[in-house]
């Protein structure tokens, strides 16, 4: 983490990307967000942020442990809260789930709109139903923090997995309005032809899923994302040549950057 960002100016969230076999390349899935939401009408992934119940259900956890989580992320402790913040945010928001769907006997539509609505607690829920949370299928791919200039920021772990089988996804109709899914390069075309809008985290992702042209290509790659080093990004507004530009850790003229 840079060194000019303090953890307490910025709240922690989890964002997952889902990824499933297209004819030409993978396909992912997008919502769009409610205008009156943060990041309003914008397409982005299914995310938000960490809540305390996330923290509550770690035993739940499985195919990590807490302390390879805290490595991966690249912090000292509550690594395992990403996690389980990231799947519960999926299931909330695209009604996917990663955990083990057979030991309960409700209609997971119906539990989703109980946590949706607040009427139940992803803690309760969890632990009601011993429900086993699959962290090992999360792929850590990036990690972005707000700009200082941005009235709310946020520290989001990206994560990529694939499509559950047997699951569909669909937004859940409240903070989400729209859902599809596309190809990375045809959701930046889209962008480019200011046909949607997207945030920046959302478009540089999407540069680098397109990359890859298989769904095994992708998740090769993010899975072997923590291994090549991920560097937290956060965009920093300068002046170059009388203008306003954005610039990445590593770009010329960001702060601290050395040539």
């Amino acid at each position: 983490m840079s060194t000019f960002v303090s953890s307490d100016q910025v709240r922690p969230s989890a964002t997952v990307v889902v990824a499933r076999a297209g004819s030409t390349s993978p396909e992912i899935f997008m919502v769009r967000r409610h205008a009156d939401s943060s990041f309003g009408s914008a397409y982005a992934f299914p995310g938000g942020v960490v809540d305390p119940d996330d923290s509550l259900v770690t035993e739940y956890c499985r195919g990590l442990e807490d302390a390879d989580a805290n490595l991966r992320l690249g912090i000292a402790s509550g690594g395992l809260a990403y996690y389980s913040a990231a799947i519960r945010e999926l299931f909330e928001e695209s009604g996917l789930l990663l955990a083990d769907c057979a030991g309960f006997d409700e209609d997971p539509a119906d539990i989703r709109a109980a946590l949706n609505d607040g009427t139940l607690s992803w803690a309760d829920f969890v632990k009601q139903n011993s429900l086993a949370l699959h962290c090992e299928k999360l792929n850590y791919v990036s990690h972005w923090i707000t700009p200082e200039f941005e009235p709310k920021r946020y520290s989001t772990r990206f994560f990529v997995t694939a499509l559950p089988t047997g699951q569909e996804a669909n937004h859940c109709g409240g903070e989400l309005t729209e859902s599809l899914w596309v190809t990375a390069t045809e959701m930046l075309a889209a962008e480019r032809r200011g046909e949607v809008k997207m945030i920046f985290p959302t478009i540089k992702t999407l540069e680098s899923i397109e990359r890859h042209k298989t769904l095994d290509d992708l998740i090769e790659w993010a899975q072997s994302s923590v291994d090549w080093g991920i560097t937290t990004m956060v965009p920093v507004a300068i002046k170059r040549d009388g203008k306003r530009e954005i610039v990445l850790p590593g770009d010329r003229d960001y702060p601290g950057t050395k040539y």
